[in-house]
């Protein structure tokens, strides 16, 4: 089974991320609503979670809510 890549822009993900990324905003703009609302409350897990998000995103293994993966090129 082999995800398919996200319609949610990479650039846009992760330049959410690197800015706004300690209020989750990035997270809302892919679909997770939940756990959004987390980093917003915990401002981005203490900023362990945003500098894993980031990561994440950078090396394309991010997903939206449906798991698609926002890659490069998206």
């Amino acid at each position: 089974m082999s995800a398919q890549a996200s319609s949610k822009s990479y650039v846009a993900t992760l330049v959410l991320a690197i800015f706004l990324g300690v209020l989750g905003i990035h997270r809302f703009y892919v679909g997770k609503v939940g756990t959004g609302i987390l980093m917003l409350l915990t401002a981005g897990g203490f900023g362990i979670w945003v500098v894993i998000d980031i990561i994440m995103i950078a090396v394309g293994s991010f997903t939206d809510k449906g798991g698609n993966f926002v890659k490069p090129g998206n």
